[in-house]
């Protein structure tokens, strides 16, 4: 599967921005998706997970309560709502594809998508 991440920008601490990753190439609807992060200088690390229906998401401590994952399968799209930004939250964002939601949660990744820079200023 092909991804494509958009919507990062630059914000100000406490503001919101939604990330959109496209999907095409394989039926999106029997695959997991995820959320990744890599903030310069440091590793890529798990943001949040979502099975293929939707039913079941996951995220990492640092960003529960504030990030939202959702899919819309008829339109082969899974997003990140982002809310109640923090500095820390600053880094470039990737999506991902795998078999499950443990997959993604593992870094078990079938794809990654190109990233997207989020820039979060006081």
């Amino acid at each position: 599967v092909q991804l494509q991440a958009s919507g990062g920008g630059s914000v100000q601490a406490g503001g919101s921005l939604m990330l959109s990753c496209a999907a095409s190439g394989r039926t999106f609807s029997e695959i997991a998706m995820g959320w990744f992060r890599q903030a310069p200088g440091k590793e890529r690390e798990f943001v949040a997970a979502i099975s293929w229906g939707g039913g079941s998401t996951y995220y990492t401590d640092s960003v529960r309560g504030r990030f939202t994952i959702s899919r819309d399968n008829a339109k082969n799209m899974v997003y990140l709502q982002m809310n109640s930004l923090k500095l820390e939250d600053t880094a470039v964002y990737y999506c991902a594809a795998a078999l499950t939601l443990g997959h993604v949660v593992k870094v078990n990744i079938d794809s990654w998508g190109r990233g997207t820079q989020v820039t979060v200023s006081s």
